[in-house]
């Protein structure tokens, strides 16, 4: 800041001596300052004068007040932008209409927040002029923060991840292309390269060559332009003719483009076929009867010297929004008054006439005011956000083509893209889903309308480096042919069917990794495509969470996940196969259960059935007869009672579903061979004690030891699938665990071991690439349609389709047996059953008792007065009355009670008559 003042005051020594205070009170004075000779500054000087003429023509506008706007030419200079608004500070301007560019709005927005003037600029768009450093400062056009999230969107929308942006070297564009930097990563997206120009206009033909040289060697082909009209107009010629305007590029120019199509039309020829099938964007401006009616007098204003563009609207509103809100601060009672800066007066001496500088007084009223502007413009409605953002900001997105221009579309910051005008969404709920986002069709450079890849291979005449394991087992893979370069295998034929696929040549070789004596870790395999090794790799590469956080792999074009690998032996069928199916708990529940409802049954009915009734030996033979004939559902007692039906219709579900579950175990047992293995599978495994071997180089050991935290010690590396049968056969290892491809080949050769249990894991196997690049999308692509059109099968067959064993392996008899785990439900609930209508039978049975025989009163007292002796006689004569109850049929006791109450009623009449 001290060096700043310094050079004002210097400044202010070379073009003012002195300067008085005095002022008309009846001229509000407001300056502006552009570069003349830019379309912008021409555009603007003619807006501005036509909204100075229209609001003092008009005295209602400002009260009887004159409103005087000066413009000071900065000529491209910002030394001549701060001589302008220095000069503007003599004069007691209320405010300033500019600085054009940010470079200079920068360095006056430090001199307008000392002397509380307000700088109002609709062409410095620079993201960075925060209003918490400048709060002097106001954009009157939408800020470029939405033009680069515009820009982002559309990348996003073409499927492109890259971009290379080209800007010139100032502030304004350097900060845009930082800001699309970051719309781009909210889109997953990447600036691959930044290549910087000179200030405009200094760039020449010659810095452009350089540049577009170098970029033509990258591998992007989607470029954004971000800088003036000068220079951009020179990038595209010099892009002509280094024959970057062709087919397979894109490029992509920020508004001051538009400006050019809207302001120099016609184009020149040479111009026109420069930028043919560039898009670009327009800040969007609603159809009104207002901006026709401005837009019928343009020609008659500008003399035809040049076209109206959306920055002459933005310029003709800032007028009226200054002066409205000087007349609201007029209205309101505030004077326009200026007082001396206590800072320049402290530094007063010697020449410097710091004096000429003074203090807006109301500087910040008006400031506030012009932020609490809502009017209705040329530009639509105006009025800003809490942020100083203007409302609903919005593009219009122009293609060039060779009739000029052809509009395919908007972008707002309330839908995104769309084809239809931003102003028709704006009262629907905002709806940014990728389904919703439309754009035109497009003739892109070079004529094509489709759309283009956005990146080729880096012209520079190097041959892709694939990395390629060099195996020494399971080589129907990946192998490498001794005495030679060539390699084949399973991988290899896929990789090259899909690049065959590919719309376009890709110069590759294989490079391969290891050393030949043992299989490589492929892990560091991987890592040497981030370390810049290979710029790929191919092979049975599976894919892995920690991998996938380097590289970018393709679809998986084989599935694959971890097996267990064990030993078996074959169970030989015999005379007992048929208890099999069960374990020996099971057998043991499902017979208890046969007796318990058979008794369950009989208690239920011996009272009332005559089917459950006899001698006690016919009994227990109809107990049992009729338990086990349930088995087959042809039992032939009946059974009378509500609560014995009950229990038996749950019975017989029950031995339903055992029945159903016991023969289709049984089929598979007599069937299918069986093998027998005291590994079930991963979990038996990693809960034993035993050695497990691995195949070197795979992930399988480290997915052993840091997921299912198997013991280092306990894993065994080896090198082949003879060392596999080596180690199973022998007893070094347990088990193997290995990747599903590599075990169906093992087992196509070694038909004594055997798959025990399911994958454990789910992965694939890809080709790995540098994270983004855009071959892993396309080689993906590929990899799909090989795999839709039979082509990767094919190849499958080919390498992979090996003899299988005589036998089919299946995991052993111990697994398949049906224990009681399956079946404790039922059994709950039978049980269950059971028990409650035991206890509904037994509460009824009581009940029945004490109403056919009741306690005699007198009886009972004769029995407490004789002793313990008789009372104990009385309770054992009671208990063997209920048991004959229980057991005699119901008829019986209903007809001995009414018979006993006969006799009991005789009984008392004959005493009665006695007496």
């Amino acid at each position: 800041m001290n060096l700043f003042w310094l050079v004002a005051s210097f400044l202010l020594c070379v073009t003012s001596s002195s300067r008085g205070f005095s002022r008309s009170t009846g001229t509000v004075n407001v300056g502006s300052i552009f570069t003349t000779s830019s379309i912008n500054g021409k555009v603007a000087k003619i807006a501005i004068k036509a909204a100075q003429d229209d609001i003092n023509s008009d005295p209602s506008v400002l009260g009887g007040w004159n409103l005087s706007i000066t413009l000071q030419d900065s000529n491209f200079s910002g030394f001549l932008g701060i001589i302008g608004a220095l000069q503007f500070m003599e004069t007691d301007t209320v405010a300033i209409i500019g600085p054009q560019s940010a470079v200079m709005a920068h360095v006056l927005s430090h001199l307008a927040n000392e002397l509380h003037v307000p700088l109002l600029s609709f062409t410095a768009l620079d993201p960075t002029l925060s209003p918490l450093q400048y709060p002097y400062f106001v954009q009157t056009a939408p800020s470029d923060l939405f033009q680069m999230a515009a820009i982002a969107d559309m990348i996003s929308y073409y499927g492109w991840a890259e971009v290379i942006a080209v800007f010139t070297d100032d502030d304004q564009s350097r900060n845009g292309i930082t800001v699309l930097g970051d719309k781009l990563a909210e889109r997953r997206c990447k600036i691959a390269y930044k290549a910087a120009l000179p200030p405009d206009p200094t760039a020449t033909d010659s810095d452009v060559v350089a540049m577009l040289t170098k970029i033509r060697r990258m591998e992007s082909r989607v470029i954004v332009l971000h800088t003036f009209s000068k220079t951009g107009l020179r990038v595209f010629d010099v892009a002509k003719r280094l024959e970057m305007m062709q087919d397979g590029f894109v490029w992509i120019a920020t508004t001051w483009l538009s400006t050019v199509l809207d302001s120099k039309s016609p184009l020149p020829p040479d111009t026109a076929a420069s930028i043919q099938g560039a898009l670009t964007l327009r800040p969007h401006t609603p159809d009104s009867k207002k901006k026709a009616d401005f837009v019928s007098r343009w020609h008659q204003l500008s003399n035809g010297s040049i076209g109206l563009n959306p920055y002459g609207l933005y310029a003709y509103d800032t007028v009226w929004m200054v002066a409205r809100a000087v007349r609201t601060f007029l209205d309101q009672g505030n004077p326009i008054t200026f007082s001396n800066d206590s800072k320049l007066m402290g530094l007063g001496g010697g020449k410097l006439n710091l004096g000429a500088l003074s203090v807006f007084d109301g500087g910040s009223r008006l400031l506030n005011l012009i932020l609490q502007t809502n009017m209705s413009g040329l530009t639509g409605p105006l009025s800003f956000h809490p942020d100083r953002s203007l409302h609903h900001p919005a593009y219009d997105i122009i293609n060039a083509v060779k009739t000029g221009q052809n509009q395919i579309g908007y972008w707002s910051n309330h839908s995104g893209l769309s084809v239809v005008p931003p102003e028709t969404l704006y009262d629907k709920k905002p709806n940014r889903s990728s389904s919703s986002q439309h754009l035109s069709a497009v003739v892109w450079p070079g004529g094509s309308t489709v759309t283009p890849r956005g990146w080729v291979f880096p012209d520079n005449g190097r041959q892709l480096r694939i990395g390629i394991p060099n195996r020494v087992s399971y080589k129907d893979f990946v192998q490498k042919l001794n005495g030679s370069d060539a390699v084949q295998g399973y991988c290899i034929d896929v990789f090259r069917a899909a690049v065959k696929r590919l719309p376009y040549a890709v110069p590759y070789k294989f490079v391969p990794f290891g050393d030949g004596r043992r299989n490589p870790s492929y892990n560091e395999l991987v890592t040497q495509i981030t370390a810049g090794v290979f710029d790929g790799v191919v092979g049975d590469i599976a894919i892995v969470t920690n991998r996938t956080k380097t590289v970018d792999f393709t679809q998986p074009y084989v599935e694959s996940g971890l097996v267990v690998v064990a030993p078996v032996k074959k169970l030989s069928s015999s005379a007992w196969a048929f208890l099999r199916p069960f374990t020996p708990l099971m057998w043991a529940v499902t017979g208890a259960f046969f007796l318990i409802v058979g008794i369950v049954v009989w208690i239920l009915e011996h009272r009332i059935n005559d089917e459950f009734r006899g001698p006690p030996k016919q009994q227990i033979v109809t107990i049992l007869w009729f338990s086990f004939n349930t088995m087959f559902f042809a039992h032939r007692e009946n059974t009378v009672s509500t609560l014995g039906r009950l229990v038996l219709i749950i019975w017989l579900f029950v031995v339903l579903i055992i029945n159903s579950s016991y023969t289709a175990s049984l089929t598979s047992i007599l069937t299918v061979q069986q093998l027998s293995s005291p590994i079930k599978g991963i979990d038996t495994l990693v809960t034993s004690d035993e050695r497990i071997g691995f195949q070197v180089g795979s992930y399988a050991q480290n997915y052993l030891i840091e997921q299912l935290n198997v013991a280092k010690t306990r894993l065994v590396a080896l090198g082949s699938p003879e060392e596999y049968a080596a180690a199973l056969a022998n007893g070094t290892v347990a088990a193997v665990v290995d990747e599903q491809p590599y075990i169906d080949l093992f087992l196509s050769d070694y038909c004594e071991f055997s798959v025990r249990g399911q994958e454990f894991t789910k992965s694939g196997w890809g080709f790995a690439f540098p994270r983004d690049s855009p071959l892993a999308v396309d080689m993906s692509t590929a990899i799909l349609a090989l795999s839709e059109n039979g082509e990767l099968q094919k190849i499958h067959n080919r390498w992979l389709t090996k003899k299988v064993c005589s036998t089919v392996n299946t995991a052993g008899s111990g697994s398949e047996q049906l224990n009681l785990q399956s079946f404790w439900g039922l059994f709950l609930i039978c049980g269950i059953a059971c028990f409650v209508a035991l206890l509904v039978y037994f509460w009824k049975m009581l009940h029945q008792f004490k109403k056919y025989f009741p306690e005699d009163s007198s009886v009972s007292s004769a029995a407490a007065q004789a002793g313990s002796a008789s009372g104990s006689s009385s309770r054992s004569r009671r208990i063997q009355t209920f048991l004959s109850f229980a057991d005699e049929k119901a008829e019986v006791w209903k007809t001995k009670s009414k018979r006993k109450r006969g006799d009991d009623l005789c009984n008392g009449f004959d005493h009665n008559h006695a007496i």
